[in-house]
């Protein structure tokens, strides 16, 4: 599979363009600080999608677990960015359910690489 058609990497990377679009649009205070932060958590998910994708199996749990990690601090700034007034109600939901979708993604590839997914029950 091509490391662009992993199906987290292509969610995550259609939701960089999402925000990477409505940044340009906040208030030059919130674009160069949260606005800012959002696009480089954003672009280390994928960078840590895309490592994973690409180093043996032993290894893509140091990544997955990375990205989620980096997913969850995007979850607050977002919230964030909806409770200082940032983005509307309607932007937020579309955004944490992007969120969580890629969290359920990555979740799920985390789940299937971990020793006890192999065990028969």
């Amino acid at each position: 599979m091509e490391d662009f058609e992993v199906p987290v990497f292509k969610k995550a990377y259609d939701f960089y363009r999402k925000l990477f679009v409505c940044v340009e649009n906040f208030p030059k205070h919130i674009k160069y600080t949260i606005g800012q932060r959002c696009e480089h958590l954003l672009a280390e998910i994928l960078a840590d999608i895309l490592q994973a994708s690409q180093v043996p199996k032993a290894d893509k749990i140091t990544y997955l677990k990375q990205a989620s990690r980096n997913l969850n601090l995007l979850r607050i700034h977002v919230r964030l960015l909806k409770d200082v007034g940032t983005l509307d109600q309607d932007v937020y939901i579309e955004f944490q359910e992007i969120i969580d979708d890629i969290g359920r993604q990555l979740g799920g590839w985390i789940e299937s690489l971990s020793p006890s997914s192999s065990r028969p029950q």
